[in-house]
């Protein structure tokens, strides 16, 4: 009895001293993602000057507009594809050989460097297809980089799923395809809108692929709707450099601009509170669809 009270002891100091560890460790990235993301804004915020925010060449407008829209195109790209994917492995696809080997590319695929996909892009997208450097081109790169986190995050998220969800659906009459769109994807919602969030993450910060794909220039005339014409904003065939390839400009190649270290400090806290704004939007909406899947008020 004394050594199993003793044991019981022991087991609990090692518990709190365990759980106290992991608190410690949360709490220091925590405050390191807090120290470093204040720091941005602030400086960032403190370098503001009037007519930054323009959609001049004197601003960053155009280049905050570019980002967004290259994200939304990639996402458009990527979202479809990955969740195709990922349903495909976890609910089609056997247990073998095949559903090894797709593993292994989507492993393969995630560890690549951003700059090896951007220099496939340039010769896939640009020299191959005879265009000039694109919006497209570089939401296609950003979307080659995206799909195995879509990819593996939808496939985790239906294999942790109870298996009475799917029983239970088949069992009243629903078919395989009825069952994975209308109860196992809208159960998992919330799990898959974090690939996502990294897919839109990666996008927002992605610099490497893009200089090969979307390019440094950005001609935008917003009094012009034809969406062929190369100065149209709609136009995704055009020139867009975005906010990550603008910093990196303004850091290495910006001693002709006295305003440029300013601008890249501007551009920088811009780019953090755009990533927080969009993670933001996408968990409230994510768990409002949750709820009303869910019949939850």
């Amino acid at each position: 009895m004394v050594r199993n009270s003793s044991s019981i002891q022991k087991a609990k100091r090692e518990d709190s001293f365990m759980t106290g560890l992991f608190y410690g460790i949360g709490g220091f990235f925590l405050v390191l993602l807090l120290f470093l993301a204040g720091y941005i804004i602030i400086k960032g915020l403190l370098s503001y000057y009037p007519g930054l925010f323009s959609f001049t060449k004197a601003g960053i407008g155009n280049q905050l507009f570019n980002t967004v829209y290259l994200v939304f195109l990639s996402l458009v790209i990527s979202v479809p594809l990955g969740m195709a994917a990922g349903i495909y492995m976890a609910e089609y696809a056997k247990e073998g050989r095949l559903l090894r080997f797709l593993r292994v590319c989507i492993e393969s695929l995630s560890s690549l460097p951003s700059i090896v996909i951007g220099l496939f892009g340039y010769l896939v997208f640009i020299l191959m297809t005879g265009m000039q450097w694109n919006l497209m081109a570089g939401a296609l790169a950003v979307s080659i980089l995206s799909l195995p986190s879509i990819t593996t995050t939808t496939e985790d998220a239906i294999r942790s799923l109870p298996k009475g969800y799917k029983l239970g659906s088949m069992a009243l009459g629903a078919t395989h395809w009825q069952t994975i769109v209308k109860v196992l994807i809208p159960t998992c919602t919330s799990r898959i809108m974090t690939g996502v969030l990294l897919t839109a993450g990666r996008g927002f910060g992605e610099a490497a692929a893009l200089l090969y794909t979307a390019g440094q220039s950005t001609n935008i005339n917003w009094s012009n709707f034809n969406i062929t014409s190369p100065t149209c904003p709609w136009n995704p065939f055009r020139p867009g450099e975005t906010l990550a390839l603008h910093i990196w400009v303004m850091r290495t190649e910006g001693s002709l601009n006295v305003h440029a270290t300013d601008i890249a400090n501007f551009s920088s806290a811009v780019l953090v509170i755009l990533v927080l704004c969009f993670s933001i939007l996408v968990r409230v909406l994510s768990k409002r669809y949750e709820k009303k899947v869910g019949g939850i008020k």
